[in-house]
């Protein structure tokens, strides 16, 4: 029995110190995951700052490209207008300077009827499409 001895001895000294570095190291382990945790939960707060300010970038564009686009229409609209009342002021300047003034609404054809029995009147152009 006395070779038993150095056996158990050695046993019962791996079990202790087994359950003393599973004591130690799990305390350890519980403050690397603690730590980890915490990284984790400062990158997830991280990476939600990081979505939210893209998101605000994006609406910002979002608006930014919305007036672009009212401003641009509203410019086409004045161009429009202005374009209308220049060539509305030529066709006066040069009725004008042929010596004739510009016929009133009341003395405009009514129909184009009246260009077929003309002779001189050129066909009606068609619009290309």
């Amino acid at each position: 029995m006395a070779f038993l001895l150095p056996i158990l001895e050695g046993a019962g000294a791996g079990l202790l110190g087994n359950g003393i570095g599973s004591l130690f190291g799990g305390a350890a382990g519980s403050a690397e995951n603690g730590a980890m945790n915490a990284l984790n939960g400062q990158d997830e707060s991280f990476q939600l700052g990081m979505y939210a300010t893209e998101v605000q970038n994006q609406e910002q564009m979002q608006m930014q490209s919305e007036i672009f686009d009212q401003m641009m229409d509203e410019r086409s609209d004045n161009v429009r207008t202005n374009a209308a009342y220049l060539a509305v002021e030529n066709l006066k300047n040069v009725a004008r300077q042929m010596g004739e003034d510009p016929p009133s609404p009341s003395q405009r054809k009514v129909s184009d009827s009246d260009d077929q029995l003309d002779s001189t009147a050129r066909p009606a152009e068609r619009r290309k499409r």
